[in-house]
């Protein structure tokens, strides 16, 4: 279990209006990737003065503070980051700086709790907008995966599923895994991950994209959808029969990222229609007829170590989150790299981390005011932290 460390409630002074409330995500269940109360008051976008006072409160507080950015996040917090990466990369990147008093972590909710679970004691893991959650994240609780267990307990198969979860996950799923001799992958060591569990058992629970679950097991290690099955946490013992569960190789969490998952074979279709010669190159988490029309597949590393190999004047459509799209392209101006969907589309919690809100939080750093702390209890970060070093000793 998570807890936050929002300022004292008689800071504010301001009254928010119902919208806002909602908004803001107050009065959700703080174990959830949807966001608690964000309190304080921040800068207003417009104020032509943000990026100074982010530079002032940054070099106020020195080696004292560590800005983690996610490739997802807008270019104007980005450009405040130590060290830009994936979720994981950016945990471990903070865990390496122990000087570092605060890490301030521009991303989702679950990445500073990783983060917090990679650090020291002594070391505070700030998110500067509380209400930036994860949708795929939240698509798996503790209670909805202790009911799934249950289930394949019934049907017999429990003892022989280890559990694989994505690093796109709350900690107390990370706990739940690291409880049941499981382990945490990311996008790009899925198939060792898997490949090791299947050492340890028949079957395995993969939380909670079941697309990153199904097109590693399919297309990268053989197995046929047959082999699949999708438990549905929303519908009586998963929507599937307990004879399903036992045939089934792969039992995959019904969990997506709501980017990924909006790229359609209709997409790359089109795409290829109006730029001759086109490379599609797509996350893992897209669908699997997606994936499986697409020239290249990779992790965010991979989209931007193959763009980088490109030779110049190719063209490529990317099938992942909008603002890693656009600054591509703006590094590459000697390809044409465009977004695989016309309707193009930002990660939304990813966009709740603005300058406004990092000034904010720089500031009250500077000024001795812890603000949105993200600690994750010792129980939880234990179990977690299992699943999490069970994933480094992968072979």
């Amino acid at each position: 279990m998570t807890t936050t460390e929002p300022l004292a409630p008689g800071s504010l002074d301001v009254q928010p209006t119902p919208l806002a409330l909602l908004l803001l995500g107050r009065e959700a269940d703080p174990k959830s990737e949807r966001g608690v109360e964000c309190p304080g008051d921040l800068p207003a976008p417009s104020d032509p003065d943000l990026v100074e006072r982010a530079r002032a409160a940054k070099a106020k507080l020195g080696e004292r503070v560590f800005v983690l950015g996610h490739h997802y996040q807008r270019d104007e917090v980005i450009e405040f980051a130590d060290v830009t990466g994936d979720s994981f990369k950016l945990a471990r990147d903070a865990a390496a700086r122990p000087q570092a008093e605060y890490i301030v972590f521009c991303g989702v909710h679950f990445m500073a709790e990783s983060a917090d679970i990679l650090t020291s004691a002594d070391q505070q893991v700030i998110l500067p907008d509380l209400a930036a959650g994860c949708s795929m994240a939240d698509m798996a609780t503790a209670e909805q995966v202790a009911e799934c267990w249950d289930a394949l307990t019934d049907a017999g198969v429990a003892d022989v599923t280890v559990p694989v979860s994505y690093m796109n996950s709350s900690a107390d799923i990370k706990a739940f895994t690291g409880r049941h001799g499981g382990t945490i992958c990311t996008s790009s060591n899925a198939k060792r991950a898997l490949e090791w569990a299947f050492t340890q058992g028949e079957k395995v629970l993969f939380l909670p994209d079941q697309h990153l679950g199904r097109n590693t097991a399919v297309r990268e290690m053989g197995f046929s959808l047959d082999d699949c099955v999708v438990y549905n946490p929303h519908k009586p013992g998963g929507g599937v029969t307990a004879e399903q569960l036992r045939a089934a190789k792969m039992i995959l969490w019904r969990g997506h990222c709501s980017v990924h998952g909006r790229f359609s074979l209709d997409s790359v279709e089109d795409v290829r229609s109006r730029i001759p010669g086109v490379n599609v190159l797509v996350h893992p988490e897209c669908k699997h007829e997606v994936v499986t029309a697409a020239d290249y597949v990779g992790s965010t590393e991979y989209i931007i170590k193959t763009l980088e190999a490109a030779p110049a004047g190719s063209s490529w459509a990317i099938g992942t989150e909008l603002n890693l799209v656009r600054r591509l392209a703006k590094a590459h101006p000697d390809k044409r790299i465009v977004f695989l969907d016309k309707t193009v589309c930002f990660c939304s919690t990813m966009n709740r981390i603005d300058l406004p809100h990092l000034v904010w939080a720089l500031e009250s750093l500077a000024e001795g005011t812890v603000v949105n702390r993200i600690v994750v209890d010792e129980e939880t970060e234990h179990y977690a932290k299992v699943a999490l070093e069970q994933m480094l000793a992968l072979p």
